[in-house]
């Protein structure tokens, strides 16, 4: 059985994956919940200001017309019909080009990767013209690869809103201070490196996107717009936050995520109707004692930070119900925190945290999730019952907790969701048979032994996760849990499975792999919606007959059984199986030349063989 992990380096890899996560979904909480609505007087502006970033240009889906059986890790792909593909780089662009020759044809088709729609050969000076003909209020000229705006701009002084987004512009015409009517300006997805000094006519501007520029700092003319209530400057290459941003009073919504800042002004307080504020993904050690002035703030993201503390003034945010604090380096938590009793959702992975003040979680009674994974707890917080009353959801992975206390649940009727992966459990309590409400429980890569026998009063489970452990047997109670659909055992020492394990019927999901099982249960037949089985890395001999009656099976891995010299005919019956590894298994009783030849041939030998018996 493989060793524990626990270094820095898997505490390192979950953050990238968080990172990668977050970047994917584009905006966060500038994409979820209250940061997601536009301007309330202008509904049309989250619509083209807040389109998804695309991760991956190619896509070569369906283009390969491959066999009906795929090969497991280490097997050849036999194809039905070959392809060739060829990488090739434009000379103009410098842009990879994919390029499939399917049977048949005689030239390769370039596999052209889809790009977003652009308004080509646009006529700026021209829509400029029309736009004051008509007098319009309102100018969409976004992914029109524009690299200069005519100074003709001037003239469009009817203009209330003004989307430029996903052009080309590194720099904006003086002219523009004339439009002194804006009060929505898009700029975002540019490559603009400052503002001209006439922004400062703007008077009624009340939101300013400028997300993925090339600012080096916040323009200074931007800390003279008082009228501002939303400013987006996510994604730029800001360093430092000057005292000014003091004077605009008005901002409800303010983003900096994923900028270079180290600090914070002082002069944020004054921000005293401040209602969101994302800056996370910079580079914050400390924070102004006088964010606690902020006192409307509903949501403060300060994730991906490098926090070393949170001001005891934080209390002071009663209004708050998001606080993001994952992946800092905190190691204490104010508890002044508990006065922030309209938080829904407290997560802290990530950080060096052993403890939390007593009662803190006790406090915040509307909490329905709890994170507290990556950290050092070495047991449950303090606080007893009450602090999961409302809680669906508890989260504490990857810490070092060797007790899961007697009744620390008694009063959680809406825990769903429990996860104690990676911690030192090496056994359950004597009451796990009263959580009668969950619905996911992952207890993989601990120390446990054994599953206790009233694990089948978890009558709601649907996924249980019990990989890497040191468990030999399971109960035949196991077979009482109708609703299950995952069963992981993965890594453990497990020489047999119940014959019980037939009536999960629902089961979808079962891991067996890296134990040390002789054989599967003939009642594995009876689990007709079963998709995937696991079971590669064991001492099989062999393989039930009855394993032909799994109709839903599309995955089966048998690879590295030493002792599995034959497969049942019966297996050929699996009429919607997709992928199998047989690698790495002996199969003597079938011709040689048929298993080089990888798992769709022997599938046919199968069938060839059924035929005869």
């Amino acid at each position: 059985m493989s060793s524990k992990k626990t270094t820095s380096k898997s505490r390192e890899n979950s953050a990238a994956a968080e990172r990668l996560a977050d970047w994917k979904g584009a905006e966060s909480y500038l994409g979820q919940g209250p940061l997601s609505q536009a301007d309330s007087d202008s509904p049309e502006y989250d619509r083209g200001a807040f389109g998804q970033e695309p991760l991956f240009d190619d896509d070569l889906d369906g283009a390969i017309d491959t066999m009906s059986i795929k090969d497991g890790p280490g097997d050849k792909l036999q194809d039905k019909k070959s392809s060739m593909s060829s990488l090739a780089i434009d000379p103009i662009s410098g842009k990879k080009q994919v390029s499939v020759t399917m049977p048949g044809q005689s030239k390769a088709k370039p596999c052209v990767p889809q790009r977003p729609s652009v308004k080509a050969d646009l006529d700026v000076a021209k829509e400029f013209k029309k736009c004051k003909e008509e007098g319009s209020a309102r100018l969409d000229l976004s992914k029109s690869q524009i690299s200069l705006l005519p100074t003709s701009i001037k003239e469009l002084t009817c203009l209330h809103e003004l989307y430029l987004y996903s052009n080309r512009l590194m720099q904006l015409p003086p002219e523009m201070g004339s439009l002194t009517n804006l009060t929505i300006l898009a700029l975002n997805e540019n490559s603009i490196s400052s503002l001209p000094e006439t922004f400062a006519a703007l008077t009624k501007l009340r939101v300013l996107d400028l997300r993925h520029n090339k600012l080096q700092e916040i323009p200074k003319v931007v800390y003279q717009l008082r009228s501002l209530n939303t400013l987006f400057l996510r994604f730029n290459r800001i360093r430092v936050v000057d005292e000014e941003i003091s004077n605009l009073t008005s901002l409800t919504k303010f983003s900096l995520r994923e900028n270079k800042i180290k600090e914070l002004p002082v002069g944020i307080g004054r921000l005293e109707k401040l209602v969101i504020f994302d800056i996370s993904h910079n580079h914050l050690e400390h924070l102004p004692e006088s964010i606690g002035k902020c006192v409307m703030l509903n949501s403060l993201d300060l994730q991906h930070n490098e926090l070393l503390d949170i001001p005891d003034s934080i209390g002071n945010l009663t209004a708050l119900t998001r606080l993001g604090l994952r992946y800092n380096r905190l190691s204490v938590i104010p508890s002044t925190l508990a006065n922030c009793v309209n938080m829904d959702e407290f997560n802290v992975e990530g950080n060096n945290i052993s403890f939390l003040p007593e009662g803190l979680l006790s406090s915040l009674t509307k909490l329905t999730s709890i994170t507290l994974s990556r950290n050092y707890f070495e047991k449950y917080p303090t606080g007893g019952p009450s602090q999961f009353c409302s809680v669906y959801s508890l989260n504490m992975e990857h810490n070092r907790v060797n007790n899961i206390p007697l009744g620390i649940f008694s009063r959680a009727r809406h825990l769903t969701k429990l996860n104690m992966k990676d911690n030192q459990l090496s056994a359950l309590p004597l009451d796990v048979g009263t959580w009668q409400n969950m619905v996911e429980l992952s207890l993989g890569t601990n120390q446990l032994t054994k599953v206790p026998d009233d694990i089948h009063n978890l009558q709601k489970l649907e996924v249980l996760i019990l990989s890497n452990n040191a468990l030999r047997r399971l109960p035949a109670t196991i077979g009482n849990l109708k609703k299950l659909r995952v069963l992981d055992l993965e890594e453990n020492r497990l020489e047999s499975l119940p014959q019980e394990i037939g009536r999960l019927e629902d089961l979808q999901k079962l891991i067996v792999q890296s134990n040390q099982l002789t054989s599967l249960p003939r009642t594995i037949g009876f689990l007709k919606n079963l998709q995937y089985l696991g079971a590669g890395e064991n001492n099989l001999t062999s393989l039930p007959n009855e394993i032909g009656a799994l109709d839903a099976l599309d995955s089966l891995y048998i690879n590295d059984n030493q002792e599995l010299h034959s497969l049942p005919s019966e297996l050929a019956f699996c009429s919607n199986l997709q992928i199998m590894s047989i690698e790495n298994c002996p199969l003597s009783q079938i011709p040689a030349d048929i298993v080089a030849r990888g798992p769709s041939l022997v599938i046919q030998y199968l069938k060839l063989q059924s035929q005869y018996t």
